[in-house]
């Protein structure tokens, strides 16, 4: 019998660059990284089966209900959840399981997994943030600000994290949380 994965949970405000990250992670086979289901609409150049299931808000509601999610989040009026079926496939066949989630979500899968490694990815600091979520150029400055406003927010639940890495360096920041991975694992 194979040893069981470990369950590792990155989250970041948002604009943190979380997801360019991720997209470095998935050139490493050795792990398994969950792809949420979300109610927001895909920005450009995202792909559904990708980067997210996109599915509509009633969708989404319907397998909360049902218990599909290993964790989900209401995050500025769209859902965010995580397939339970593929984090205990994987977990079983002993791979390492990687979650992008919010803040909301990796404080749900801990109490869940209470050996899950949360990982939290920050911006130097609040100017990047801002200057990182306009230069998008695909959301409105009124959610702009509210995603300010939510990271602002978020601070004061860092100190739950068993690392955070600052993503001044798209190589450095990755090469730091694998070579985090590798340790735990």
């Amino acid at each position: 019998m194979s040893k069981r994965g470990n369950l590792f949970v990155v989250s970041g405000f948002s604009g943190s660059g979380k997801g360019t990250v991720m997209k470095q992670l998935c050139k490493n086979e050795q792990y398994a990284l969950s792809i949420s289901c979300t109610s927001r609409a895909p920005r450009e150049g995202e792909t559904n089966g990708k980067e997210y299931y996109f599915i509509s808000h009633e969708e989404f509601v319907k397998r909360q209900a049902e218990g599909y999610f290993l964790e989900s989040a209401i995050y500025v009026n769209k859902g965010y959840g995580t397939p339970l079926g593929f984090v205990e496939e994987n977990l079983e066949a002993g791979k390492d399981v990687i979650l992008e989630i919010e803040m909301q979500g990796a404080l749900q899968v801990k109490k869940t997994y209470p050996d899950t490694i949360l990982i939290f990815i920050t911006p130097p600091d609040a100017k990047v943030l801002r200057e990182r979520l306009e230069g998008r150029g695909t959301e409105t400055q009124d959610v702009i600000e509210k995603r300010l406003a939510r990271a602002a927010q978020e601070c004061a639940y860092m100190d739950q994290y068993d690392y955070i890495v600052i993503n001044d360096d798209l190589d450095v920041c990755v090469r730091n949380i694998t070579d985090f991975i590798n340790y735990m694992s």
